[in-house]
């Protein structure tokens, strides 16, 4: 059974900086891709950024240039680095990723039980 661990967020101010990572455990052979969502209230789930397993990288308008997701030199952990923080960013952020658990298993989603971020002065 996989599963995702997100640790770090809480209250950060306007123009600081914030990191998340995401820990994952369980039954793994392969990581498809790793990547962050979050949600704020009233609205829809969004991808904030993205990670391939050849270090691919996808991002949100909204945060290109101020966020940097990549994985941890150790284990199974990808990092979601948040600088030049905006009120805006306030939301739950999700920590998501395309696993196969076991050889004839299809990958699968799996999503972490989210952290709270909010910036605010």
């Amino acid at each position: 059974q996989v599963r995702l661990v997100e640790s770090g967020g809480g209250l950060g101010q306007p123009g600081g900086s914030l990191s998340l990572s995401c820990a994952a455990s369980g039954s793994i052979l392969t990581v498809h891709s790793v990547g962050w969502y979050r949600q704020a209230p009233g609205y829809q789930r969004e991808l904030v950024a993205l990670i391939t397993t050849l270090g691919v990288t996808n991002y949100a308008n909204s945060v290109k240039d101020r966020f940097t997701i990549s994985r941890a030199t150790a284990g199974n952990t990808w990092d979601l680095q948040m600088n030049n923080l905006k009120p805006e960013d306030t939301a739950v952020y999700y920590c998501y990723a395309f696993i196969r658990p076991e050889w004839g298993q299809s990958p699968s989603d799996y999503w972490g039980q989210g952290t709270q971020v909010t910036i605010s002065s």
